[in-house]
């Protein structure tokens, strides 16, 4: 395996534990957790030998932390990328792509190909994405390319700093816009939304291209949310409203912009893109259906 990191040991005053020893010395692995768990894996040698965790270090040794094997597997996918620079990126991910799980195709898998490597020196061996979007569902994702990075966007996330922005199209009447405060499973979940444009359908009865802001981040939220005010987005195999479903193109549902605060470079990234060919092809030309 690849030795990452490589530390001498200066004169010691008393022989230290490797496990006590090893927390802060690698830039890439910073905490007691972090190490116990390396030393328990076999990725923290000690002159060149396996170190355990009762290795009592002297003075003079060499510690290495070497990579770990990545089993996973890779493909190749030509990815959209709307951003990316050696910390973060933002893809636009097509709609009926996997983002992570079991099977070999999904977007995870394609990001080590698809995107370039990260010269930082907590590298993630695998870039890794920060949130997720629905299998049918389109548009921004927010990979981590660096540990730190990963981290301190999770906390973003957690913290409601990165506002996202939807787009939708909707069946039934709606108003021009208004706030959705329902519960899902037993957790707040509070989604904004606002009319930009409808047309009369013979079929849905009304179409309407909405804009959608979720202030939380609950799984399935905008589209729970848009069934219960009676208005669920068309496409929707999953929440819908009873002969109403549309048997066409797939969930009409798209990640359109993402805004937040660089957690590397502190400059504010604002990113967006062009609504879906297939919205357009509704709202741009007037159709009535899909």
């Amino acid at each position: 395996m690849k030795t990452i990191e490589s530390h001498k040991v200066p004169e010691l005053a008393a022989p230290v534990r490797l496990s006590d020893y090893a927390v802060g010395i690698f830039k890439k692995l910073s905490t007691r957790k972090g190490i116990k768990k390396a030393i328990s894996k076999g990725l923290i040698k000690v002159n060149d030998k396996r170190g355990t965790t009762g290795k009592f270090i002297t003075g003079g040794e060499t510690i290495e932390l070497l990579q770990a094997k990545d089993n996973k597997p890779t493909i190749k996918l030509a990815l959209d990328i709307v951003f990316e620079d050696d910390y973060l990126a933002i893809i636009n991910k097509p709609a009926g792509m996997v983002v992570s799980g079991n099977q070999k195709r999904t977007l995870e898998n394609a990001l080590p190909t698809g995107l370039k490597p990260s010269s930082q020196i907590d590298t993630l061996q695998r870039p890794l994405p920060v949130h997720r979007l629905d299998h049918a569902t389109s548009g921004l994702l927010l990979i981590a390319k660096t540990r730190s990075v990963q981290t301190q966007l999770s906390q973003l996330f957690s913290d409601r700093k990165i506002e996202k922005t939807y787009n939708a199209i909707t069946i039934g009447k709606i108003e021009k816009q208004g706030e959705i405060d329902s519960k899902i499973k037993e957790k707040t979940a509070i989604t904004k939304y606002l009319l930009l444009q409808s047309l009369q359908s013979e079929k849905y009865g009304s179409l309407n291209l909405v804009e959608l802001k979720p202030h939380t981040g609950r799984r399935h939220q905008l589209r729970i949310h848009m069934l219960e005010n009676g208005t669920p987005i068309l496409g929707d195999r999953r929440y819908f409203i009873k002969g109403k479903l549309s048997q066409g193109k797939g969930l009409y549902l798209c990640s359109t912009a993402l805004s937040f605060m660089h957690p590397a470079t502190n400059e504010m990234l604002n990113t967006s893109i062009e609504l879906p060919h297939k919205f357009v092809k509704i709202f741009g030309k007037g159709s009535e259906e899909e």
